[in-house]
């Protein structure tokens, strides 16, 4: 994939960034350091997130600003998000400010509080630090993404109900319990029919390892009356999205959970969730919707029960 099509940096991939000699070679031919036609920013802030300190001290020795915001974000930002730490002590020996305000009042320095890093910038009198709410969320979501483990995703469709248990949850759906068997054939229109629901602390799971259904507008809409849900569904075609419903309303449609590009108009919770949930989708919406769970039988595992939804539109 191309990172960007501006001039003097077209077809550059993300592994392009790690490679001083191209690098060096694109900026001697007359590539702008300073450029912001990025998507994710200029060229200091792509190298931050996916390239090397030696291309970042490069690219510093030609850039007008080291901390240039670019979406409410320095470069020096983005390498702590990124789990960066080589990249950021590169950036801040040229003089990035560690402790500059943003992001929803999270300062590079701040967010590394949160990382396997904590240590990675020295403390300054008069910052706030990590609250215990937050402290508290980043101790849970290490439990959590380790209980998890590496689940395959790909065409896994995934809706996190927040104080609902199974009974409730076939109810509100008018699901009927499916006793032995399921169809061998799950891929048709029989398959997208047969959900599993399994209980955890917290709530309850409704899972399809093979489709969609569990994240369709009808389904979330009944399950979140009264409480939250966090649905997803990973398509093999157009990767993963996500919807938050909310007492039977939508609040988010098409997100990317575990991969978003944070805004700076996020609340700071969110921007911390984000963080601790990075390429971890799945602890995303568990984390969402307070589901505690202690490992993934209730994603990709036997469920306590297998439903079959009514025929209706799920759609609308």
């Amino acid at each position: 994939m191309a990172a960007t099509d501006e001039p003097g940096w077209s077809d550059l991939g993300w592994n392009a960034w790690a490679d001083l000699a191209l690098i060096r070679t694109r900026l001697d031919a007359g590539a702008d350091p300073n450029s912001d036609g990025f998507y994710h920013g200029p060229p200091l802030h792509e190298a931050a997130e996916h390239g090397s300190p030696e291309v970042i001290e490069e690219l510093i020795r030609r850039v007008d600003d080291v901390d240039a915001e670019h979406k409410g974000r320095t470069a020096l930002w983005l390498a702590v998000f990124s789990n960066r730490p080589d990249n950021a002590r590169a950036l801040v020996s040229a003089g990035a400010d560690p402790w500059r305000p943003m992001m929803g009042g999270w300062s590079p320095a701040r967010l590394s509080l949160a990382t396997p890093t904590p240590d990675l910038f020295p403390a300054r009198p008069g910052q706030p630090g990590l609250s215990t709410s937050q402290t508290t969320a980043v101790a849970e979501a290490r439990r959590l993404i380790a209980a998890l483990g590496e689940i395959y995703h790909d065409g896994l469709g995934l809706a996190c109900v927040a104080g609902v248990d199974v009974g409730e949850a076939a109810q509100r759906l008018e699901a009927a319990p499916i006793t032995g068997s399921l169809p061998d054939d799950l891929s048709g229109d029989e398959g997208l029919h047969i959900v599993g629901a399994t209980d955890v602390p917290g709530g309850c799971v409704i899972s399809q390892p093979w489709g969609y259904a569990p994240s369709m507008p009808g389904v979330l809409h009944h399950l979140s009356v009264g409480t939250v849900c966090y649905g997803m569904y990973d398509n093999a075609a157009s990767g993963i999205k996500g919807h938050i419903a909310r007492d039977g309303q939508f609040e988010e449609r098409g997100t990317r959970p575990g991969g978003r590009i944070v805004s700076a108009d996020e609340s700071p919770e969110e921007i911390l969730a984000s963080y601790l949930y990075r390429r971890a989708p799945v602890g995303y919406c568990c984390a969402g919707a307070g589901l505690r769970l202690a490992d993934s039988r209730a994603i990709v595992g036997e469920p306590d029960i297998w439903l079959r939804l009514p025929r209706r539109d799920w759609w609308h």
